[in-house]
């Protein structure tokens, strides 16, 4: 009862919006410098647009959610409208690697304090070795690489030995100022990737939907603490090469800059859409007891839903 109550909240709120709040709605949205500056005429047609087609995939879209094993957070954000969808947007998640991006921010801001030079060689070692995603544990030891080379496999290749050596090198209580900084709350880093043993003593990584959206659109609107911090990010989750969620049932032709999660029960994606006839944030955290090939069909068809609200 609690998550149809979660479906009607979020299927409520969307389409029974009052012209009023539609028209607070967009004339509060930030369009980047990239993005289509529409007039008010403009962007309250295309957001009734949205609602029409909206109301013609719901049912796909709350049967999918409905029929989930498990739980989801969701949140997809029209960037040029304000028209959003929400579900469970702020409960806590185990991050898995979606924690890498706001480490990778971390890691640009260092650099633009001078606290991290993205030049610098990093040998690696032995003890850095850890098991899961990436390209690094198949490197021999002793193998350079820069900073600037450590964040993009961190993202695109999903790397953890990576993501522990940025780790080592910025340490947990300026990632976690950072973190704060961006004005998130409920994700932490409290624990290294692969880190089993910090798991067993209860320490974990969390975030939200809500949060990671946010996050996104303070990149994609190039607020992510200054413009060059922001197009670096999303230059490197431009180069995301796991693409098995959200892209999976979009066609080839669409850009997504987008970063993946998964670990034991948990699978995610989030990313920023580029379409012709808008931008759009979608964020799905799972929680799933089936394994991780049902979960990524689940995202990727909850995408692939959303995207036809965005076609027209």
């Amino acid at each position: 009862m609690r998550v149809k109550h979660h479906f009607l909240r979020a299927s409520f709120w969307l389409l029974t919006i009052t012209s009023l709040l539609v028209v607070a709605v967009l004339m509060s949205v930030q369009l980047s410098a990239s993005s289509k500056i529409l007039s008010l005429e403009e962007r309250l047609t295309l957001y009734n647009q949205r609602q029409l087609r909206w109301e013609a995939n719901a049912n796909n879209i709350l049967q999918r959610i409905s029929n989930l094993r498990g739980q989801a957070g969701i949140v997809v954000e029209d960037l040029q409208t304000g028209w959003t969808f929400i579900h469970n947007e702020d409960q806590p998640f185990p991050a898995a690697s979606l924690v890498k991006i706001p480490v990778m921010v971390a890691g640009f801001k260092a650099a633009s304090e001078g606290q991290l030079d993205l030049s610098e060689k990093y040998v690696l070692k032995r003890k850095d070795r850890v098991g899961g995603s990436g390209v690094l544990r198949r490197m021999r030891n002793g193998r350079a690489f820069t900073y600037a080379q450590l964040i993009d496999y961190m993202v695109t290749e999903s790397d953890n030995i990576a993501c522990n050596i940025l780790i080592d090198q910025l340490g947990f209580d300026y990632i976690n100022h950072v973190f704060a900084k961006l004005g998130l709350k409920k994700t932490r880093l409290n624990r290294k990737m692969i880190d089993y043993t910090a798991r067993e003593e209860g320490l974990e990584n969390y975030t939200t939907a809500a949060e990671i959206t946010g996050l996104l659109d303070r990149i994609y609107h190039r607020d992510c603490f200054d413009p060059e911090i922001s197009e670096r990010c999303l230059a490197v989750l431009k180069r995301q090469k796991i693409n098995d969620r959200l892209p999976r049932y979009l066609p080839g032709e669409i850009t997504i800059a987008h970063k993946t999660g998964l670990e034991k029960e948990v699978c995610h994606d989030a990313g920023i859409v580029f379409t012709p006839n808008g931008d759009y944030i979608i964020t799905v955290l799972v929680h799933t007891w089936t394994g991780p090939r049902s979960a990524k069909i689940f995202i990727g068809r909850l995408s692939s839903y959303f995207y036809e609200i965005f076609k027209s």
